[in-house]
């Protein structure tokens, strides 16, 4: 588990010990070359650069991890829109060495978030859709609570209880929770879908201040329009 300060987002790295084959979830590109020493320092193959969903409040480390670690290949979902070596559905796995991640399509926070779920390790990966005690919003970026609602209800909560689930981001510096806490202390899930609606319809919250800057550049890979200091690594 890795951490970027500015965004409270967690990027995951996982990897089979035995093939050295590994998978980097959700990373920053502030942070890609962070990401790379490790992964060289650890001795990994790194396979594949994988996305939850199109991020709003950063942009996407995928497109200069490409560089830095030759040969990986980008994936996220085919109904992101997104450009990516590899579009990914419902139902689809990922696999790195003798480990797969099975893909559970997610929408409502956006239409293209899934959720990549460990069946052996018993954990889940659940990007913006289910967040310790929360949810990502619904907005903005093709939102719908409704849809968030049965999406999390269906695909997370679903799972048995003692899954561990790794949100995308953290504000309180909570780092994980389970499908049982989810299910009994989150304040928006607990309730009916009508209140939940109601609950994220009165949210308030503030436009996000990246979002213009993130959503292009994430649409292909964080390599649209950066901003000049970012730019220039890709350039190096």
């Amino acid at each position: 588990m890795l951490f970027d300060r500015e965004s409270c987002t967690y990027t995951y790295l996982l990897a089979d010990a035995t093939t050295k084959d590994a998978v980097l979830i959700d990373p920053v590109i502030e942070l890609a070359e962070r990401d790379a020493q490790l992964i060289k320092d650890l001795g990994l193959k790194l396979k594949f650069v994988m996305n939850t969903h199109v991020h709003a409040d950063h942009i996407s480390g995928t497109g200069l991890l490409k560089k830095l670690v030759p040969g990986c290949q980008s994936v996220i979902s085919e109904e992101s829109g997104a450009t990516a070596d590899t579009h990914v559905k419902h139902g689809d796995t990922v696999t790195f060495g003798n480990h797969e991640l099975e893909v559970r399509s997610t929408p409502g926070h956006t239409n293209g978030c899934v959720t990549y779920v460990s069946h052996v390790e018993k954990f889940a990966f659940t990007g913006d859709a289910l967040l310790i005690r929360g949810c990502g919003r619904t907005d903005f970026q093709e939102g719908s609570s409704e849809t968030l609602y049965d999406s999390v209800k269906s695909q997370i909560l679903s799972l048995p209880d003692d899954f561990l689930l790794y949100p995308a981001h953290d504000y309180k510096g909570q780092t994980v929770t389970t499908v049982v806490e989810e299910k009994e202390f989150n304040p928006r899930l607990t309730k009916s879908k009508e209140e939940f609606i109601n609950i994220m319809k009165n949210l308030g919250l503030a436009y996000p201040k990246k979002i213009d800057v993130s959503l292009p550049a994430n649409k292909v890979c964080g390599l649209y329009n950066l901003p000049a200091d970012l730019a220039a690594k890709l350039e190096a």
